[in-house]
């Protein structure tokens, strides 16, 4: 099992790139038991929809 540590790295890596399948099994694994790492996933993809937003409107 992965830490939190590593899976909140994960989380913001696979904002940059498709993580390898073990980098998904561990993640998501650790994530149908961990629910503050479910949040912390959730956040990073709010942050990167309200920056490519805000990224938008000042074109």
């Amino acid at each position: 099992m992965i830490s939190c540590k590593e899976a909140t790295r994960l989380a913001s890596i696979q904002m940059e790139r498709k993580l390898s399948l073990l980098e998904r099994l561990q993640f998501r694994l650790h994530l149908a038991i961990c629910v503050g790492c479910r949040r912390a996933e959730k956040q990073f993809a709010f942050m990167r929809q309200a920056m490519g937003a805000w990224m938008s409107s000042k074109d």
